[in-house]
């Protein structure tokens, strides 16, 4: 992507994709037939998704250490994301003199009612969230938009007292209702 992408001045940790950014075309890249006439161009090929999962995943190993971790994945967009996250950080485990134990478990988290917002969030499934006391927990979710919702679970999370909560997504949606939420490891600002 050379000339279309930049740190995140807040972090480095993302690759920013420019408004004016054009794609790439599509000549340069297999896709299924039936997607033929939708596309216009292709915005992050999918060797970009697979390089940047395996580096978040050393981020992530960095970031916490080789300690336990509970994975919590945000259901439905949430789920191939967290496949691939949770295989590269179980590669890194394998790979190093410590082991680190991995649970994964789903959530869905639900703010809005058809497409009117509830004032409240629900987190449906999962099992008894207060065996997160004491633990590592990693959030793992698809997209934040605008962040209140993720501000909403961190907050609830919160309350059963695990050890540390990191967040960690795949994409951030630039969008002028943020409350400028940034998890602590993802993709790039869409």
């Amino acid at each position: 992507m050379a000339g279309s992408s930049e740190k995140l001045p807040s972090d480095g940790r993302g690759v920013v994709i420019k408004d004016n950014w054009p794609g790439y075309d599509l000549n340069l890249f297999t896709y299924p037939q039936h997607y033929s006439g939708d596309l216009e161009y292709v915005l992050i090929p999918h060797g970009i998704i697979v390089d940047r999962i395996e580096r978040l995943a050393k981020d992530i190993m960095k970031d916490i250490g080789y300690c336990d971790l509970m994975v919590l994945c945000v259901l439905k967009g949430g789920y191939k994301f967290c496949a691939d996250l949770v295989e590269h950080l179980k590669n890194i485990s394998r790979n190093s003199d410590q082991f680190v134990s991995m649970k994964v478990d789903f959530i869905r988290l639900k703010s809005y009612r058809n497409d009117q917002s509830m004032g409240e969030m629900q987190i449906i499934g999962g099992e008894d969230l207060s065996t997160l006391a004491g633990k590592n927990v990693l959030i793992v979710e698809d997209v934040v938009g605008t962040g209140r919702t993720m501000r909403a679970l961190l907050s609830s999370i919160r309350t059963y007292r695990p050890n540390m909560i990191k967040v960690a997504s795949l994409l951030v949606k630039r969008t002028p209702r943020s409350d400028s939420f940034r998890p602590n490891s993802h993709l790039r600002d869409q």
